[in-house]
């Protein structure tokens, strides 16, 4: 008797699960050529367009770099510092910490913020941990190179992603050897390539949370485009293109016309032959024998002239426009890109010109704050197994992009107090005087420090005014031996 197994969903992906992978690589595919061209732009990898006109072919190959697409996006992301994740009610946020440090959130933070600002987007995933069910949830920065994600307008969330990289270092396999991870509301699998040609299921989190517990962090989105905009923009790439096409146009001119070029009239053939009539180099003849020529046959002098050297001026006044075109698209104030005045701004000048710079912070602190939240609150979900309270509200705590000096901070800070706004030992007073959260955290633990001696002395205190006031065992009336 033949007894047939069916297969296991288990061990195999179905065909919905085998059409939505395929669906979702498609939808990465696309997308990539366009990510690693901005990706070249901010590492100054790309291949500037030979227009074929005033480069000769033995310059071909100089390849000129100048690197305003880093400075813009870096510029940015420097603002954009993440300190800590806590309850907006102020309560207790020791949970909220030990997740954030666990997974090193401050520093990958500046890792997502960067790639966001380059690819227009940046994927936080979320899952259980590795080492049993005392482990912190993991939460992890994905690059849009590797990750993709199904998008409802409706529902404003994701509906199904996929990740698709290199094998993890756990995982038994070749070198070369690549894994997916198909990311769904009810369950998170992992596969590798069979030997068949498909894809075997090496691994099914079962984690029945509802959602797909995957974040886009998106930059620049609109209403038709939640996917989100890099700031290395079209026009960004055209000016860079341009200005590097200037640069290698003074490199050019440099080859040709960094030594003056002289003419010679009436000068023999012998001047530019060796003692035995060989005819010496360009260069030998530039240095050597034409400084000291002789009369010709009738006794006249050679004449020698020099035209006027090349003056680079023109092109360099030309790479300051451009620097000025690209600090309006950045919203850079001109002199972070090399654009100088003979007269040099003042103080309040610069901070007046960084106020688009600082707006464009707030903005995208604003939106990258709230891909913050909502991975914290899928960490708990993971963690609890159930959804933390909506009433509980969780906040991001960045610091200010703006640049004020200490003085001013604490001067408003200062006047906010005694005006009874604020109280004078809240922890809001310490923020807005620039304090850093491991800072603030100091503070309060000196501050708890302080109320625990004080209370101590006031137990003392009274304990000393007891003992005075308790009877000594006499009569009153009668006097004491």
């Amino acid at each position: 008797m033949t007894v047939s197994i069916p297969d296991l969903p288990l061990l195999y992906l179905s065909d919905d699960e085998l059409a939505l992978i395929q669906m979702l690589r498609a939808d990465m595919m696309r997308d990539r050529y366009a990510l690693l061209l901005r990706d070249a732009y901010f590492n100054g990898e790309q291949l500037v367009r030979d227009l074929g006109i005033s480069i000769p072919p033995q310059l071909k190959g100089l390849h000129t770099i100048i690197g305003w697409p880093r400075v813009g996006v870096e510029s940015l992301e420097e603002r954009i510092d993440l300190e800590a994740v806590r309850w907006a009610d102020g309560s207790d946020s020791v949970e909220l910490d030990e997740i954030v440090e666990a997974n090193d959130l401050i520093e990958e933070s500046s890792l997502a913020h960067t790639d966001a600002l380059i690819y227009g987007r940046e994927y936080l995933s979320v899952g259980s941990g590795d080492c049993g069910d005392d482990c912190p949830p993991l939460i992890t920065v994905e690059s849009p190179l590797d990750m993709t994600l199904l998008w409802d307008a409706r529902l404003r969330m994701g509906t199904a992603a996929l990740r698709e990289c290199a094998a993890d270092s756990y995982i038994e396999s070749g070198p070369e050897e690549r894994m997916l991870v198909l990311y769904t509301p009810d369950q998170t699998i992992t596969c590798l390539p069979s030997s068949s040609g498909g894809w075997e299921v090496i691994d099914r989190d079962m984690h029945q949370l509802g959602v797909v517990p995957v974040i886009r962090m998106a930059n620049r989105q609109r209403t038709a485009d939640r996917v989100g905009r890099s700031e290395i923009t079209p026009e960004v790439m055209s000016i860079t293109d341009a200005a590097c096409r200037r640069l290698m146009g003074i490199e050019v001119a440099a080859e040709f016309f960094g030594a003056p070029q002289r003419y010679l009239l009436g000068v023999s053939e012998s001047a530019f032959q060796d003692a035995d009539g060989t005819a010496k180099s360009a260069w030998e003849t530039y240095i050597g024998r034409m400084l000291a020529l002789e009369r010709d046959e009738d006794g006249n002098v050679p004449e020698v002239g020099q035209f006027s050297a090349h003056d680079p001026t023109g092109m360099t006044k030309i790479v300051d426009l451009y620097a000025r075109i690209m600090s309006a698209q950045f919203g850079l104030p001109p002199h972070m890109l090399g654009y100088t005045t003979d007269n040099p701004a003042s103080a309040d000048a610069i901070r007046s010109t960084e106020a688009k710079l600082v707006k464009r912070s707030e903005r995208r602190i604003r939106r990258f704050g709230s891909a913050w939240q909502q991975a914290m609150r899928l960490a708990l979900w993971v963690r609890d197994g159930e959804p933390p309270e909506k009433t509980r509200r969780i906040e991001t705590v960045f610091r200010n992009p703006a640049t004020p000096t200490v003085a001013a901070q604490t001067d408003a800070t200062v006047k906010l107090v005694q005006a009874g706004i604020i109280p004078a030992d809240s922890d809001v007073a310490l923020e807005m005087a620039g304090l850093t959260e491991g800072q603030r955290q100091r503070v309060r633990a000196d501050r708890r420090r302080s109320s625990a001696g004080a209370g101590l002395m006031d137990r003392l205190a009274q304990l000393d005014d007891g003992a005075e006031a308790a009877p000594s065992g006499v009569p009153d009336g009668v006097d004491s031996l």
